[in-house]
């Protein structure tokens, strides 16, 4: 079989008798017109008037769509044009149209990718702008219960109408990405998300987990307070393709839509296994160390204590963050990020945190573009390429070790049962 790896993909050389199972997510029929489901969306949505009856009572002439970034693939070329169709179907005027990318900390993306995702008749017709977390305007909204201060990107007061879009995924300490998330930690300050994502050492703030989820529950909270008027959210399969498209009210249409994505994507597992191989799903999801540590962890969460973790991921961008590499770079062993931490949460360093508990307690061989002194530095084995890290795993473990195979690691989600 073939992984992903970057923009391409690298062969599995490996034999039916060491594959316990290929994890994957359950099959879903792919929509047939998903364009047309979304347009009928927009006039009957999911507990909410129509997106025209919504913005004609409020009188809204200024409409801000939240999009999510590069990092997290979201098939914008389907779902913006009926959107942007009926917005001007009811009267919007093109240029009072506005999107912001909700990059949260992620650095800003370029016109390019904006291209790619959006394609050139979008990006030359309407306004896009990154957001920044560390921008000086940033404007205070609210304290929320918890204490947390939540500022928020200044456009939401230039704006009288607010469009959440995005893709609905397991999230590795949100419970499921989406929906509120479009706001926080989207078009935070940088602060609040830290504050916000200090939370996600609470027991209960885990993938596909949102009961006494304090990291969800203060996402949505602050989600509420700054106010989205309508939502579509998508969930695709591991290709990408649209298996359901939502829209209405934030919370209930995203609730929908979370729940098809947890049927989808939790797989379920008897047992653990010696050796996980996994690909972090290729392009952008392996952009960087960064992106592809949600590959790491769900395959932690199927391998045996002390088993070993085989990484499929290119990295071409690096570690990825600049908090994430001078953590990295600082740390002796995992115990010195883990009690760093413990000290003190710090933003970027919550991603040296969740790769320094894996390394402490399995052994990860990863196959990248990084130099071989980086993934040292990782905690990590570097291995050039499959078959090397497969020739190591029958040294260590034997002719007929078992391995379970993770095609879409950064999205599926073993679930021990």
């Amino acid at each position: 079989m073939e992984l992903k790896y970057g923009k391409g993909s690298v062969r599995l050389p490996l034999e039916g008798k060491n594959v316990i199972r290929i994890l994957h997510s359950k099959e879903k029929e792919v929509l047939s017109n998903p364009e047309h489901k979304l347009k009928r969306l927009l006039k009957n949505p999911i507990d909410s008037l129509s997106l025209r009856e919504l913005i004609l009572q409020k009188k809204a002439q200024n409409i801000l769509v939240i999009v999510n970034d590069v990092t997290r693939p979201t098939p914008y070329k389907i779902i913006l044009p009926p959107l942007l169709d009926e917005l001007r179907e009811v009267g919007v005027k093109i240029e009072n149209i506005k999107f912001i990318i909700a990059t949260g900390i992620h650095r800003a993306n370029s016109e390019e990718e904006m291209r790619g995702m959006f394609g050139e008749d979008i990006i030359s017709t309407y306004k896009f702008i990154n957001h920044d977390a560390d921008a000086p305007n940033l404007c205070y909204l609210d304290k929320l219960k918890s204490g947390n201060e939540l500022w928020v990107n200044p456009i939401i007061h230039e704006v009288d109408f607010i469009v959440t879009t995005g893709v609905i995924v397991p999230h590795y300490f949100a419970g499921f990405s989406g929906g509120r998330k479009s706001i926080f930690a989207g078009i935070c300050g940088r602060k609040t998300i830290e504050t916000n994502h200090a939370k996600m050492v609470h027991p209960n703030a885990r993938s596909g987990n949102l009961k006494g989820n304090p990291v969800h529950e203060e996402m949505q909270e602050g989600a509420e307070k700054v106010g989205v008027d309508f939502n579509i959210s998508v969930v695709t399969n591991e290709n990408h393709k649209i298996i359901e498209v939502v829209a209405g009210s934030l919370l209930a249409s995203w609730s929908k839509g979370v729940e098809l994505c947890r049927k989808t994507y939790i797989c379920e597992i008897e047992q653990k296994a010696e050796i996980v191989i996994a690909s972090a799903g290729g392009y952008p999801r392996d952009i960087n160390v960064y992106q592809a540590q949600k590959a790491l962890d769900n395959a932690y969460q199927a391998v045996k204590p002390g088993g070993t973790i085989i990484l499929l991921a290119e990295c071409l961008e690096g570690y990825g963050e600049a908090t994430f590499k001078e953590w990295i770079k600082e740390a002796k062993t995992p115990e010195d990020i883990i009690q760093r931490l413990g000290k003190r949460f710090v933003l970027g360093g919550h991603k040296a945190y969740v790769i320094a508990k894996v390394a402490k307690e399995v052994e990860v061989l990863l196959i990248s573009s990084l130099a071989n002194e980086e993934v040292y530095k990782l905690f990590f084995t570097p291995m050039d390429n499959l078959a090397q890290a497969i020739d190591y795993a029958k040294g260590k473990y034997g002719e007929d070790f078992q391995a379970y195979i993770l095609p879409s690691g950064n999205t599926v989600l073993p679930q021990l049962v």
